[in-house]
């Protein structure tokens, strides 16, 4: 009898969660990650685990120790800074070529996702605010036409806790002031303040993240 077939984005989907885990300091540097444990938090078989830790090894997510197993690799401030500099630079270059080339049809669909996102954040919905949030990022980095700068960006914002963020009350109030400043320049259009608003959504992201990690003692 054949034997079932893991399906192939399931161990990327564990290990989409345990980088969230890992960003948001719910899962600390050092800690041991066992393979069951994991397996029957997210409803899957040890196999999609073992692979996704393999990956995250790759990204020096985790570390192989031995006798120990997997644990969560050293995080320092400064990582969580590089990383939110990077998804910045990128996304605030895409923004300001968006900014030199939208459509009217592409800045109405823009807004109408924001408006989406705006309903979700007043309700409070945490897993449409996720999503949104995504699909607006989403069809900016499509109308910048910029392929390889937007694989770039999509795998640097993977480090991203978008559910963290999604659920903070701070957060959620600088993503509406972000993005009327952002749709303002758009439609200006205004290149330069498009990429220094896009920018520092993401800075000011990192030090959300920063505060958060720093309150759970991540560096004591």
């Amino acid at each position: 009898m054949a034997l079932p077939v893991e399906r192939p984005q399931l161990s990327e989907e564990v290990a989409a969660a345990l980088r969230g885990r890992i960003m948001s300091g719910e899962l600390r540097p050092g800690t041991r990650i066992r393979l069951e444990e994991v397996a029957a938090q997210l409803g899957v078989s040890i196999t999609p685990v073992r692979e996704a830790l393999l990956t995250l090894r790759g990204e020096d997510m985790v570390e192989l120790e031995p006798r120990k197993g997997y644990v969560v690799a050293p995080l320092s401030k400064q990582d969580v800074v590089d990383l939110f500099q990077l998804q910045g630079n990128i996304a605030g270059e895409l923004a300001a070529r968006v900014a030199e080339q939208i459509t009217e049809g592409q800045l109405a669909e823009l807004t109408m996702t924001n408006q989406l996102l705006l309903r979700a954040i007043r309700a409070r919905r945490t897993v449409d605010i996720e999503h949104l949030e995504f699909a607006f990022h989403r069809g900016i980095n499509l109308i910048a036409q910029a392929r390889k700068l937007s694989w770039f960006l999509h795998v640097a914002t993977r480090y991203t806790p978008a559910r963290f963020y999604a659920a903070d009350p701070g957060w959620r109030a600088g993503v509406r002031d972000d993005h009327a400043e952002l749709l303002a320049a758009f439609a200006a259009p205004d290149p330069a303040t498009a990429r220094a608003v896009m920018t520092r959504h993401f800075t000011d992201g990192a030090q959300l993240l920063i505060k958060h990690l720093d309150d759970l003692g991540i560096w004591d």
